[in-house]
């Protein structure tokens, strides 16, 4: 019996496992997995968005279609505590496992898009992304109508 040793360092090989993970969840991200098993769970993963594509991309992982350019890009800072109206939001966003509370103070962009096949066929609901540093922190769908309402990115039914 032989035994082998070798010295690595520590630094290079992290860097490995780092691109190696990166490598993993770009390509199960890019086939539809990713997205899929998020809108069946209803469960919110990390992603990456730094482009218009990406963001498209990522709503139709849910099952939507929308506008080719979002409607209105807004920047927005998220409070440093929350008061009633915002808690049912961030309790919307705790349900599909996004958490607003780790970006408390920080400066956010929301960008909103027009959903083009709502399952009621009803006109003019946005779908919004709420993206801190190029990933995605939060999401949903309403309609801006008078008595309107307001869900999570995953398709209601």
């Amino acid at each position: 019996m032989f035994i082998i040793t070798a010295k690595v360092r520590k630094g290079p090989l992290l860097a490995v496992a780092a691109a190696a993970t990166v490598v993993c969840g770009l390509l199960l991200f890019s086939s539809g997995l990713v997205n899929r098993e998020q809108a069946v769970s209803g469960t919110a993963l990390s992603a990456s968005v730094k482009t218009n594509e990406d963001r498209i991309a990522y709503l139709e992982g849910y099952g939507w279609s929308v506008s080719a350019e979002p409607f209105a890009v807004e920047e927005l800072i998220i409070p440093e505590t929350f008061d009633e109206s915002y808690t049912q939001y961030v309790e919307l966003q705790a349900s599909q496992g996004f958490d607003l509370t780790d970006y408390c103070g920080k400066r956010v962009k929301r960008y909103t898009y027009e959903i083009t096949n709502y399952p009621t066929g009803e006109q003019g609901i946005q779908a919004g992304l709420l993206v801190y540093k190029q990933t995605v922190i939060g999401g949903d769908v309403l309609s801006p109508q008078l008595g309107g309402f307001i869900h999570g990115l995953s398709m209601p039914g």
